[in-house]
């Protein structure tokens, strides 16, 4: 009988990289309450109660503004969730999320 060579040869991965950065961005618009914004600041992203101020009065002044950074997965859980909430209120909150 003909032996056969059964060695296995290990790969080494070397070509490791952080995971990208990704940012949520609230969008204005003329429908959504300050008091709904603060709410799903603090909800969903768990902003402080200065925090969530502070960062509607942004959306408000400027006409949006970066709410976090996070990981591509908890980027879109977050805005999944905060868009999910707006509808169900029926507001049209806009929120995106892009690569830092």
């Amino acid at each position: 009988m003909a032996k056969h060579d059964t060695s296995v040869k290990e790969r080494t991965r070397t070509n490791l990289q952080e995971p990208h950065d990704y940012i949520v961005i609230f969008h204005n618009d003329d429908f959504t309450t300050y008091e709904f914004v603060v709410k799903v600041l603090k909800v969903v992203f768990h902003k402080s109660e200065s925090e969530a101020t502070s960062l509607t009065i942004q959306v408000d002044k400027e006409g949006q503004a970066i709410v976090g950074h996070y990981s591509y997965d908890i980027a879109v859980t977050k805005t999944n969730k905060a868009t999910q909430m707006a509808r169900a209120e029926n507001f049209p909150l806009r929120i995106t999320y892009e690569q830092a």
